[in-house]
């Protein structure tokens, strides 16, 4: 019985000495993979921030290129914008005629005929026109030729009429007696009238 009994005791030993090792190799297995994943983590970590300092190093390295380029650039503009000049503007001689009683409709036709016209060509048209508003425009350029002349020391029998416009001004509102007590509207147009003249060119 005794000797059973020991036979027994050992084997129980055995056991829980191979159980005990098998726990021991079990967590010195799970030591070893944790201290690689720690490991195999710290360089991936150095790794990116590597790549990130490495990435900001270029990206200040190209501003202070473009920087410099900029700068260069800009010395280097005013010397080319420098060379061209602009022509001067020719002088544009001015005359107006205010509260001329006479019908936009009717001074626009005469103000079409001389646009554009040479300053004696013009003269000649109004002078052998027989339209009413032949008479105030005709009036309104020898205005505008005598302003270049005293004015703007030009001579006035070599400008051209860049422009003339005719605009409507108040209109004069009376009424004439008709039949039967009636009275019927009568409109006096009136006509603000501006010219231009410039210098011909050779």
């Amino acid at each position: 019985m005794v000797d059973e009994q020991k036979k027994t005791t050992k084997k129980a030993d055995a056991a829980k000495a191979s159980g005990e090792k098998a726990e021991a190799k079990k967590a010195a297995k799970k030591d070893d993979a944790k201290a690689a994943k720690s490991e195999s983590k710290k360089p991936a970590a150095k790794k990116e921030s590597k790549a990130k300092k490495d990435s900001k190093a270029k990206g200040k390295e190209k501003k202070a290129e473009g920087k410099a380029k900029k700068t260069s650039k800009a010395k280097k503009e005013p010397a080319k914008k420098a060379a061209p000049k602009k022509a001067a503007a020719p002088p544009v001689v001015k005359a107006k005629a205010r509260y001329v009683r006479i019908a936009p409709r009717k001074a626009r036709l005469i103000a079409d005929q001389v646009r554009g016209m040479h300053i004696e060509q013009a003269r000649a048209l109004l002078e052998f026109s027989p339209r009413g508003a032949a008479h105030p425009i005709q009036k309104l350029i020898n205005s505008a030729a005598a302003n270049a002349e005293n004015n703007h020391d030009l001579i006035g029998d070599e400008m051209r009429v860049s422009s003339i416009t005719v605009d409507e001004g108040p209109t004069l509102r009376r009424f004439r007696p008709r039949a039967m007590g009636r009275a019927t509207p009568i409109n006096k147009r009136t006509s603000h009238i501006a010219v231009a003249l410039t210098p011909v060119e050779d």
